[in-house]
Order: structure tokens, then sequence, then C-alpha cells
């Protein structure tokens, strides 16, 4: 093996980057364990590992009830599984493209974000994502203690679901939710080699609940046929078109967090073949099964009972067979459990550390996401789904799509997905430190592709006209405004500059 003078890095015959010397930058302030380059020999994920992630990602009650709110707004199956699976596959391609760095280089998403925001900068981007995942974990955790809630009271009858009422809810539906909470914290504290074997061993099960659902259904409400046959509420005119957009966006919005921090999952990829293959297999089959199970379950609850049951949990709680809601539901919370593990506590868990390595560690991190995730007050944000889709989940996918659009133009046009790794830890100085630690041509981009993106919000919390009138009709297409105004004005900024050259072989990378 010949080593370039000076070497840092090392470069594998399949393009993975090595760096086996930490002690230049072990006592940066910047850097601990967790958030340290894994080592090529430790980046063992397998195809399988990112197709069961993503399984246990997807097959979960939030993902059930967003196919099925677009029952409740009146689509039909045909266009909610048309809006539901392009949604995911347009937020593929940046998934994929920033997963690419965590793969090559063996850096979770905040370092990953320091190359282009500045090492203290990085901070911006990861708590911004951190905080929507504390939203997420919060809305997670309250729909799988409703399930838990409704499982118990099969078991336990009226007294427990007809409980006394505190601060607006049963003190027995409380109780669930705490429960539900430690269950979750208890896993995360054993770190990410727990949450891998249990993505493993529940991936398989976690359809089980969504197909009992799906067949009691079924069956009740005659086959198929009546399910099929029921016609759109809006049409395929003007009315469609108008709830289209802005859902569409809702969609890609889901994933829209993924899409930024997916290398903190797949810096442990064997290969960038594997992490490719496995999330192709993974985010749109598992994601156009719980649709259509959603869309053909939710739309047989409104054939037998007269109107669109979007929670799965208020669903089966009509049931009439208690085997069959136990069963289902326990499945369900499986599902919760395996979902907001991976996709709410693990990126947050890097983001807070990220922000003070030194002091809050990765198992001290997923505890911070688990109180604000209360503080949240998720019930609220579930509540209603005009809420959900329209405020919550608009809303945040076009701030996140800024960030997007930063990470994507930096690496693959302004770097072209080269890294000085070392650099990315360093205590003052290096190519990342830029003025103080921050990169403010990505700080600007991200503020006008978000500004861009969500500053005409209305609807729900936000006035009708829009929080800035003259930008209300942007916001029906805020993910995509995001993205392409803040990669356009990074873009704009950054590449005069000779700040963002290449690292090239000669400044310090070797080939093995």
């Amino acid at each position: 093996m010949a080593i370039a003078e000076q070497s840092t890095q090392i470069t594998q015959p399949d393009g993975r980057v090595d760096l086996p010397d930490h002690a230049g930058i072990a006592n940066s302030r910047y850097y601990n364990p967790e958030l340290a380059p894994v080592p090529v020999e430790k980046r063992t994920w397998t195809t399988y590992n990112y197709f069961a992630l993503w399984m246990g990602m997807a097959h979960n009650i939030p993902s059930y009830t967003l196919a099925a709110s677009l029952i409740a707004f009146g689509m039909d199956w045909i266009q909610a599984f048309m809006t539901i699976t392009l949604g995911n596959l347009i937020v593929l391609i940046p998934m994929l493209l920033n997963s690419h760095a965590g793969t090559k280089y063996g850096i979770p998403f905040p370092v990953f974000a320091r190359a282009f925001y500045g090492v203290r900068g990085a901070n911006l981007a990861a708590l911004l994502r951190g905080f929507i995942a504390c939203g997420w974990f919060g809305i997670q955790t309250w729909v799988g203690g409703q399930a838990l809630y409704v499982i118990v009271g099969t078991l336990a009858g009226d007294g427990w679901t007809n409980s006394a009422v505190v601060l607006g809810q049963h003190w027995t539906l409380w109780l669930c939710f705490g429960l539900f909470w430690i269950i979750q914290m208890l896993i995360i504290w054993r770190g990410m080699d727990a949450i891998r074997r249990f993505e493993n061993w529940t991936a398989p099960l976690v359809s089980v609940g969504f197909l009992i659902l799906l067949g009691y259904v079924l069956v009740k409400a005659g086959g198929l046929g009546p399910i099929l046959s029921a016609p759109s509420k809006l049409g395929w005119g003007a009315d469609f078109w108008k709830v289209f957009a802005p859902s569409l966006m809702a969609m890609i919005a889901f994933w829209a967090t993924l899409s930024l921090n997916m290398p903190d999952f797949t810096r442990f990829g064997g290969s960038q073949r594997k992490q490719i293959r496995g999330q192709i297999l993974g985010l749109p089959t598992t994601m156009s099964f719980i649709a259509i199970v959603a869309i053909l379950t939710t739309s047989g609850g409104q054939v037998l009972y007269g109107e669109a049951i979007w929670d799965p949990a208020l669903l089966a709680a009509r049931f009439d067979n208690p085997a069959v809601i136990i069963v289902a539901l326990v499945a369900l919370v499986l599902a919760t459990v395996s979902c907001n593990l991976a996709a709410n506590v693990v990126s947050p868990s890097y983001d807070f550390s990220n922000a003070f390595p030194k002091r809050i560690t990765f198992a001290m991190g997923g505890l911070i996401t688990g109180v604000i995730g209360i503080a949240v007050m998720p019930w609220r944000l579930i509540s209603d789904p005009s809420i959900y889709i329209f405020a919550w989940l608009g809303f945040y996918g076009g701030v996140l799509a800024a960030v997007a659009g930063v990470l994507v133009g930096g690496y693959w046009l302004v770097v072209r997905t080269h890294l000085d790794v070392k650099d990315l830890y360093r205590d003052g100085g290096g190519r990342y430190w830029f003025n103080g630690g921050w990169n403010l041509r990505a700080v600007v981009a991200t503020l006008v592709g978000a500004v861009l993106a969500v500053g005409g919000a209305y609807g729900g919390p936000f006035p009708a006209d829009g929080l800035i009138p003259l930008l209300k009709p942007l916001y029906d297409y805020n993910w995509l405004v995001g993205v392409v105004a803040a990669f356009a004005t990074y873009l704009a900024l950054s590449l005069p500059s000779r700040d963002d050259v290449p690292v090239r072989l000669q400044e310090g990378e070797a080939r093995a």
C-alpha cells in the first residue's frame, strides 16, 4: 500500500475512505466516539439491513394515517395511491444523493453538514432536523400509546377506557403514553447496535397487524368490490388538483427528514451498492405496501361505519372481535417502536451530541429527544388531518428542503464528493472553519430557500392570506421551492470562490 506524504485518509479500492489515525482530532471539542468516522472494517451493514430498516420505518401507524388522511380529504384509492407513490419516488432522489457521503466517509449527518455550513454552523442544519425529529418522536409515541390503550381496554373493559379525564385525556391513556415512552428510552440507552438488532427481528413482523386490519375490514365490507367502487369526492377536475399539490408536498415531507440524515445509517454501509440497493428495494416498496393497505382499510371502514376513520387504533376499537383487536394492535405497537427508534431518535441523538460533543453522548441525546417530544404536545399535532398534512408536514418539509438543497448542491457540484475528513473535526482553522466556524453562504442559501418555501404558509394556525401574502402561491409547492431555491442560491454564492475546491490526492489522501 502506497501512502502519500502527510496522508490523513486512505481511499479503499471500492471508493470508501478511511481515517485510521484519530490522534490528531480526538482532543478536539468537536469530536466524540459517536460522531467519529466509522472504520471501514466496522462498516458491515448489508442490503438486507437497509431493507429491514426501511420496512421498520415505513410500516407504522403515522405512515398508515398519512395514506388514510388522503381518503378523509375525499380522494379515491387510485388518487391516494398515486400521490403517495409519486412522493416517495421523488424524495428517494435527495435521500440517495446525501446517503453517498455517509458510506464513503463513515460520517453521520451533522458532521457531513460541517463541510458546507462550517464546523459550528452545522448546528443550524442539525438542530433544525433534530427538533423536527423530536416532534415526530412525540407523535409516534402518542399514537403507540393510543394503540396500547385500546389493547388494554379490550382486555380490561369499560373501566379502563372510560376512566377519569385529566388534562383533556383519560388518565389511562396518559399512563400508556408514559409506559410507551419509557420502553423506547430503555432501548435507545443501549445504543445503535440494539436498534439494529431490534429492526432486524421486527421488520418481518410489522406487516402482520396491518394485514389483519385489512382482512377483517374486507370480510365485513363484503370484499374489495364496495371499496374499489367508492367514487372520489373530488373528481379529477380542479378540486382534485387543488388538493393534490400540497398533498404531494406533504408526502415528500414525510421522509424529508430522512433525506437529510440517512448518512447516520449509511455510514455503516458495507458498500455504496449495498446501501443504494437496500434503500431502492426498501422505501418505495414498503411505503407503497402500507399505502395501499391503509387506503383499502380506511375505505372499507368508510363503507362499514359511514365515516373515514384515519387512525387505525380508533378503527380497531370499533371491531367486535377482541382477538383481532389485540393481535393487530400488538403488531402495530411493535411497528411504531421500530420506526420511532430508527427515524426519530437516532438523528436527534447525533444532532444534540454534535452541539456539545464532549458533554452529550448518543444516549443522552436520545433522552433529550424524548423530553422535547413530550413538550411539543403531540396529541395536538395529530388531532386533525388538515393540521397534520398542511401545517405540520408542509411547513417543516419546506424548511428542511432548503437544507437538502445546500447539501446536494455543495457535495455533488461544489466539492464533487471530495471531503477532508480530518478537517471536519478540527477545532479552529482548516478548510471547514470558514468565518469563525460558520459558512455564511450556506446560511443565506438556507434562509432564501426556507422563506420562499414557507413564507406564504396559510391554513390551520397560519393566516388565511399567508404569512407573506405575496408568497402564498408558492406554499402549495413548498418542498420543491425550498430545494430548488437553496440549491441555486448556494451554487451562485459558492462557485466563484476558491474555498471549496475539491480535496486533491496530493493534499493528504492516499489510496489503498
